[in-house]
């Protein structure tokens, strides 16, 4: 078994109460590999009526699931981890092909995607209220936690794998049902898992999965229907904003990781050559597709220069191509859009005073290609310090100290992913005390950790997902009042 072989035909089609089935209206649209714009594979293209089908399939067994025996949840997520793991060289091919990255990179988000089903397998059982005595006296307070129901979630191309697990996880655990709309544009490897997640014993309806050329139709009917209860989305701001304004009439509760403009500070006592290291791993992580690559490079002036060389150097010897080839180190962007909204942001740069160190222009051929790109002497005003790349670019500027660099970090609408370099433990607390950001990584470029609570501040959305957090975005909490005796 690899790659496609993961899908039978029909795996290829809508997945609603256990059933694969074809969209009411026999529509379908096409999967293609951005490294040559070449049709994968076809699969269903659900519409509203489809989408109420799978909301009616949750609704239908979530009583039911929700009074499963914890560890009956867990132990169907433990089995899905290890059958995962079991066929992570064939879910990385998958994912691969459909959305770019290389086959190495790939298997780094099976291991970590699989492992939001282990961790919330152990957290399955862990769930608990609390028994207590009324300060007051004369009564007892019961806590009881129950599954907020059924849930929407609505996950990204950038990381197919990852970003289904993590929401579909802390949710079995839980005990409530959903429907998974994944992106379009990488819809493969979301079936893959619902059919690992099938053959895990996972029950009929318990997850539904429906994919579309129309998320925004799908999305606005299923939350205009007072049975949905929960909302999980990750992707841009922007859409972000419409489906909190959506949830407001039915009063969903919302989950939301959104954009985000990661700062890399490199202050002077830093270990440079650590710094960049860690800079190739935040910046390069899935060609810079990811809302916590390191966005914008603010190094301290003394080293500005060594780290700038030492990070061009590295990001030139970087070797581009289709995913699946030996040797390459860089896939292709997703899409033209994606290409177009790179490079312009490079002009524009270069117009406004930075200069290039290497790369800049975008490849030739009919994939998705832009080369690794490093730009220094960034002025703070341009754009591409204010908006998030979604590429493979460093823009570097510099700072003179400590204040000025926190200053100009948290000078964004965004707030999820930050990175420091330092050896200073006191400027550590310091700087992490004082950044507006939900996650700082220190002298690590990588940060991302199934056991670690993910989720920003500010533009960035609100909620957290993996960790002991996790599991809290799907969970209700009854208050019992008890008399005395």
């Amino acid at each position: 078994m690899s790659g496609l072989d993961l899908l039978t035909p029909d795996h290829r089609r809508l997945f609603i109460g256990g059933t694969w089935r074809e969209a009411n209206s026999g529509a379908t649209f096409a999967v293609r590999d951005p490294a040559d714009q070449s049709v994968i594979t076809e699969v269903a293209d659900g519409d509203v009526n489809d989408a109420v089908d799978a909301l009616d399939a949750a609704v239908a067994v979530q009583d039911e699931w929700g009074r499963t025996p914890p560890r009956e949840r867990g132990e169907i997520l433990r089995r899905s981890f290890e059958l995962i793991t079991q066929r992570a060289d064939d879910f990385a091919e998958l994912m691969s092909l459909e959305m770019g990255k290389t086959v190495k990179e790939a298997k780094g988000e099976v291991a970590y995607g699989a492992e939001f089903f282990r961790w919330f397998s152990e957290e399955a059982v862990r769930i608990h209220g609390r028994w207590m005595q009324n300060p007051a006296g004369g009564s007892r307070l019961l806590t009881i936690r129950k599954p907020v129901g059924p849930c929407l979630f609505i996950t990204p191309w950038n990381f197919p794998l990852a970003m289904g697990t993590r929401k579909i996880g802390p949710a079995i655990a839980a005990g409530c049902t959903m429907i998974v709309k994944p992106a379009e544009l990488t819809p493969l490897t979301m079936l893959a898992l619902a059919a690992t997640l099938e053959e895990a014993g996972l029950p009929a309806g318990v997850l539904n999965i429906v994919t579309t050329s129309d998320s925004k139709s799908l999305s606005k009917a299923l939350m205009a229907d007072d049975r949905l209860r929960k909302v999980s989305f990750t992707g841009s701001t922007t859409v972000g904003k419409v489906i909190i304004r959506q949830s407001a009439d039915e009063l969903q509760r919302v989950s939301m990781e959104l954009g985000g403009n990661a700062p890399f500070i490199v202050f002077e006592d830093a270990d440079v050559d650590a710094a960049v290291e860690g800079a190739m791993i935040a910046k390069m992580r899935n060609m810079g597709e990811a809302c916590t690559a390191a966005n914008r490079f603010l190094v301290h002036d003394s080293v500005a220069a060594e780290f700038a060389d030492k990070l061009g150097a590295r990001m030139g010897a970087l070797v581009v191509g289709r995913g699946q080839d030996d040797g390459v180190d860089v896939g292709p962007l997703i899409d033209q859009n994606a290409v177009d909204s790179v490079s312009q942001l490079v002009t524009d740069a270069v117009h406004d005073g930075a200069r290039l160190v290497v790369g800049g222009k975008p490849g030739e051929g009919p994939g998705f290609f832009y080369p690794p790109t490093v730009l220094v002497d960034v002025p703070s005003e341009s754009e591409i310090v204010r908006q998030e790349i979604f590429g493979p670019v460093a823009a570097v500027t510099t700072f003179a100290d400590e204040d000025e660099a926190i200053t100009r970090a948290n000078d964004t609408e965004y707030g999820l992913a930050s990175y420091v370099y330092t050896r200073d433990l006191s400027r550590t607390i310091r700087v992490a005390e004082r950044l507006q950001f939900g996650m700082v990584g220190i002298n690590s470029g990588l940060i991302s950790n199934a056991a670690a609570p993910f989720g920003g501040v500010k533009a960035s959305g609100f909620g957290r997902e993996g960790s002991f957090e996790g599991i809290d975005e799907y969970l209700d909490t009854t208050y019992v009042a008890l008399p005395a005796g």
